[in-house]
């Protein structure tokens, strides 16, 4: 685990479960080692928080590059903190550049570690979970690793779109995992990539409850850092 990730750990970590107290349901399906992808629905930018907080293991996020690649002393200590976190940088530009991402999560993935996707490609701009992007299910199949659905709920109270930073008291927050989805040897044609996607988007639902919106997520104004990259 990378330093400054378990300095994160010993210290945002039991801030987080102190001032928030998560329920969290289903963490034995969250392999205790090996690689794995944990997708899921994507609701505030606190989702990244929590999921860290209570899963033990190292997590390695997708962020966009452009944070990798700043100037002066905020670019800097950008590169430092997020290289430092063990996140994978991923190209928005699309074509080979996007690829990248993938270039750097399948040997982490079959290094044993475990990465973190957002199918849905953006936050959900009204709490409803989108149609999922095949880029995890593609992902899952190159490296040869499952799917863990992931569920969060009431993260959109706690720290909605526009807010800095979580706000204690604001809502219930509860993490769920779901049992792996394992897709390796099946094809990867683009139907068969589709349904298994959307096999994984079902899955991710059933923990939420959320209405399922058979289109993608509108783009924010913005670009979402978070955002899953190649799909």
């Amino acid at each position: 685990m990378p330093l400054l990730y378990t300095i994160g750990k010993l210290t945002v970590g039991p801030t987080m479960r102190l001032a928030f107290r998560p329920t969290v349901e289903g963490l034995e399906h969250v392999p205790e080692i090996g690689g794995a992808i944990l997708a899921g629905n994507h609701l505030s930018v606190a989702d990244e928080l929590f999921v860290g907080t209570v899963v033990p293991r190292h997590l390695a996020f997708w962020a966009k590059s452009e944070y990798f690649k700043g100037v002066g002393l905020k670019g800097a200590f950008s590169k430092f903190v997020l290289t430092g976190l063990g996140a994978i940088p991923v190209e928005r530009a699309g074509g080979r550049a996007a690829l990248t991402a993938f270039d750097a999560a399948i040997p982490a993935l079959k290094g044993g570690d475990l990465v973190v996707v957002y199918p849905e490609g953006t936050r959900s701009p009204d709490g409803r979970l989108y149609r999922g992007r095949t880029g995890a299910v593609r992902l899952a199949i190159s490296a040869g690793v499952p799917i863990i659905p992931v569920g969060m709920i009431g993260t959109e109270k706690v720290q909605p779109i526009g807010a800095r930073l979580p706000r204690p008291g604001a809502g219930k927050v509860i993490v769920r995992f779901g049992k792996p989805l394992d897709f390796t040897g099946r094809p990867d044609d683009r139907t068969s990539l589709r349904a298994m996607t959307d096999e994984m988007m079902s899955e991710i639902q059933k923990l939420t409850g959320q209405e399922y919106v058979s289109r993608y997520a509108p783009p924010r104004a913005h670009p979402d850092p978070t955002r899953e990259g190649p799909a």
